[in-house]
């Protein structure tokens, strides 16, 4: 009998602890998955700003390509997802926190982020560029991104650098403008 109950006993165990710890991880993750949530550091809210009034928020289809989308490995690779996620968490926390918000260097961290994007990530969206009948030139320089030449590569953000995280004007006449000013006019 006791050849029975201690496996039991483990299982019991493992389900009364694991549940509650895989419970809390993934209500972490899906907490701080969102952009909103990467805001929240002052370091990050222009960049926030100026991803609200990016494509990836505002196009015809819709569709809204969040910080992950870009920034970290697809959710289905999980062990690098999670690597990933908990470095640049625990990372940005740490430099908050050190360092402040003064000491962030919003060019420095643009141009990292673009070296660390890799064009499977842009692809994980942008599946059909090969065919864009109406801009041959766009097909043909999507071709040298797709194909390269040994030498030659290319990564998407070395077109589409401007594509996102940049100050628009129109974002900072809205910022500025007083709401209240068509009003009284």
């Amino acid at each position: 009998m006791k050849k029975v109950l201690t496996p039991l006993l483990w299982v019991a165990v493992g389900i009364i602890v694991g549940f509650p710890v895989f419970s809390l991880t993934y209500y972490t993750m899906v907490r701080t998955s969102t952009p909103l949530f990467c805001a929240t550091c002052h370091e990050i809210q222009p960049a926030y700003d100026a991803w609200k009034t990016s494509s990836h928020v505002n196009n015809g289809q819709g569709f809204v390509a969040d910080c992950m989308d870009c920034h970290l490995p697809p959710p289905h690779e999980t062990f690098n997802f999670f690597y990933a996620k908990t470095l640049h968490g625990l990372k940005d926390i740490y430099v908050h926190l050190q360092q402040g918000a003064e000491a962030y260097d919003r060019g420095a961290n643009r141009e990292k982020a673009y070296a660390s994007i890799h064009n499977s990530q842009c692809q994980k969206c942008h599946r059909n560029i090969l065919y864009l009948p109406y801009n041959r030139g766009a097909m043909l320089a999507h071709r040298t991104v797709m194909y390269p030449r040994p030498g030659y590569e290319k990564k998407c953000v070395d077109c589409h650098r401007n594509l996102v995280h940049v100050d628009r004007p129109a974002y900072n006449f809205k910022k500025d403008c007083d709401p209240y000013r068509a009003a009284r006019i």
